[in-house]
């Protein structure tokens, strides 16, 4: 007797059915891990204790999860695209305004995704897992974001292309562009590698410095070093992006 199809994906519908049950269980796995992520932290997450509290055997769980560091990248990889898709969402929206107004929605949409997933953010950006690496499959995630400052980048250097010698004003370039320090190409030569050609050594070493603030002073919010120091974190967070886009030429 033919096996059912499933209109929709021309497959045998005993084997749809099974792939849904397997992403729903995967779903309520990652659940409850990132439920004792927030409790216990990264480091104390256990594939034994999340099947207790499901109900499931270790070598159930196992078959979805071989051991705890799939189940941590699996956590790591949620937790970069989730940022990217709000930080993207948050650029996409002012898209086509200057440069200094995207630089904004990106720092804005940086921390508004931290302060809500505080344990997800801890987990990309806080301490390393003691004996946890990182594979391959993290790295296309944890590029969105800083490949969007870097689609700024390009386009503030194609706008300095078009400027003619005499414009003056905020963002001007230089009259005569700085030399390339040799060394800093070469420090910079990885994620130079990464970049659009036509951003230059100087734009990048600033996109870098623009980039490790923004996530810094995120960090030092998100973990607590503003306690005591800052009363309006909205207010300080609006100047420090401010400042930093007119100190290294963002606007």
């Amino acid at each position: 007797m033919p096996v059912p199809l499933d209109d929709d994906t021309r497959t045998p519908a005993s084997r749809t059915a099974r792939e849904r049950v397997r992403r729903e269980l995967t779903r309520e796995i990652t659940d409850v891990a990132r439920r004792h992520l927030a409790e216990a932290g990264a480091a104390s997450l256990s594939v034994r204790a999340i099947a207790r509290e499901l109900g499931m055997a270790s070598s159930a769980l196992f078959r979805y999860f071989p051991n705890r560091d799939a189940l941590l990248t699996a956590l790591i990889v949620d937790s970069y695209g989730s940022l990217g898709d709000h930080v993207e969402a948050a650029e996409r929206a002012v898209h086509d305004a200057d440069v200094a107004t995207r630089w904004s929605a990106v720092c804005h949409g940086v921390r508004d995704w931290a302060r809500t997933h505080p344990h997800e953010y801890a987990l990309i950006y806080g301490s390393p897992v003691p004996g946890y690496a990182a594979p391959q499959d993290t790295v296309g995630p944890a590029s969105r974001v800083p490949l969007l400052l870097g689609s700024l980048l390009a386009d503030m250097a194609a706008r300095a292309d078009d400027r003619r010698p005499d414009d003056a004003g905020p963002g001007a370039p230089p009259a005569a562009p700085a030399p390339e320090d040799d060394a800093l190409a070469g420090a910079l030569a990885p994620v130079r590698a990464t970049m659009p050609d036509e951003v230059p050594v100087d734009l990048l070493a600033r996109g870098l410095m623009a980039w490790t603030f923004l996530f810094g002073a995120v960090s030092f919010e998100t973990f607590g070093h503003l306690h005591g120091v800052v009363d309006d974190l909205d207010a300080w967070f609006d100047h420090e992006v401010h400042r930093v886009a007119d100190a290294l030429g963002l606007r």
